[in-house]
């Protein structure tokens, strides 16, 4: 390697037991590349370390630090002089190892401090993304607005310039072993500074995850410029803004909201929830769930619900479903939501978003959202 250069951190993702793949090399994706042709290159450009340090080595350390769940900091004499092999795993929610960190360069040499990374996982079961106290390290969140569970709507309504949705989807509500993504997006909605993330998926139905594991990178560089909606977005959402419309894909078998299309209902509790079910009452659950074969049949479908508010009950809202075009899971549909009762609570500047009757137990992070929702209040409403 070129004397002086700064030698990246390798992020090896370690999502299922069975595959480790390279999720990135510094900034720089690698989707999936295969790990020990990544190393080998690595070692072919640093030819004291080709010498040095034999790739039997380097494999048991990468799985001394993934299966001990433990730094590993080895010295390598060469005839360059000492260089350094050093491991960090990512940790998830469980405490088990998402990835393992590994950086190798001379002693004399920069080793730099590896960016924010963390791991979560997606239970279908309880439609909830878990995640690790460490999430609060990575750009654009915060230890205020940190929850341990939150729905993928909340991910999905947090990023801008990203237009993979429906490939997300397909993967979290029907997952299959083998089946993985990897994309880069822009954390825009919140107080925090914008950051941009890499998340890395594996699908996973086994004994310890019905659903997904996740790893996300913090990749914020000081010389890149948040990605902003296009004019084209802009115009449309300030447009229904203005009509009073309000989408959402709605998973109707597990009677879930999945993403905003527009800003979302404001009288509609929807995050920051223990359990994203619990936006519609329990009886319109099911009830929602009986419209799934009529939409897969390319019907529409209207359904008057109870959709929670933000005083703890419940207001009337109708729904007007239409099937998702072109989609792989049948249970997807177009949502067009409209209010039916007017005295309810909404979303108002410069009141409490939250007016629970007294003694009522919680059914979410309250703390939390109040602190979000004061600062969304700050924020410009096209973004």
């Amino acid at each position: 390697m070129t004397s002086g250069a700064v030698i990246p951190w390798i992020t090896i993702e370690t999502l299922t037991p069975e595959a480790m793949s390279v999720a990135s090399v510094g900034e720089a994706p690698r989707g999936f590349a295969d790990w020990q042709r990544v190393l080998q290159r690595l070692l072919t450009r640093t030819p004291a370390l080709y010498d040095g340090l034999k790739t039997r080595s380097l494999v048991e350390a990468l799985r001394a630090a993934r299966d001990g769940a433990e730094d590993v900091d080895l010295t390598v004499k060469t005839g360059a002089g000492p260089h350094l092999l050093r491991l960090r795993p990512v940790f998830g929610p469980g405490g088990d190892v998402h990835a393992v960190r590994l950086w190798m360069g001379p002693a004399t040499g920069n080793c730099p401090e590896p960016l924010a990374a963390v791991g979560a996982i997606w239970d279908l079961g309880t439609q909830t993304i878990q995640q690790p106290i460490g999430a609060t390290r990575l750009t654009g969140n915060s230890a205020e607005q940190y929850a341990p569970v939150m729905s993928i709507a909340e991910l999905f309504h947090r990023i801008s310039g990203f237009n993979r949705h429906a490939e997300v989807l397909d993967l979290l509500y029907s997952p299959k072993p083998g089946e993985r993504l990897q994309f880069d997006v822009t954390v825009t909605d919140g107080p925090e500074r914008p950051g941009r993330w890499r998340i890395t998926i594996r699908a996973r139905d086994d004994g310890r995850t019905h659903g997904a594991w996740l790893l996300i990178e913090d990749v914020t560089s000081d010389h890149e410029f948040a990605e902003w909606p296009t004019l084209e977005r802009v115009g449309l959402r300030e447009a229904h803004r203005r009509a009073g419309t309000h989408l959402a894909i709605v998973q109707t078998e597990r009677a879930s909201i999945s993403h905003w299309l527009t800003d979302p209902a404001p009288w509609i509790r929807w995050d920051y929830l223990f359990r994203p079910v619990d936006v519609f009452h329990p009886e319109d659950r099911i009830r929602l769930a009986g419209l799934t074969d009529r939409l897969q049949s390319g019907d529409t479908a209207g359904v008057t619900v109870r959709a929670l508010n933000y005083g703890g009950g419940y207001t009337p809202t109708s729904l007007l479903l239409y099937p998702y075009p072109g989609y792989p899971s049948r249970q997807l549909a177009i949502a067009q939501l409209v209010r039916v009762a007017d005295d309810v609570p909404m979303l108002e500047s410069g009141r409490d978003a939250l007016e629970f009757p007294q003694g009522q137990a919680p059914i979410g992070y309250d703390d939390q959202l109040r602190y979000r929702l004061a600062h969304r209040m700050k924020r410009s409403p096209v973004y």
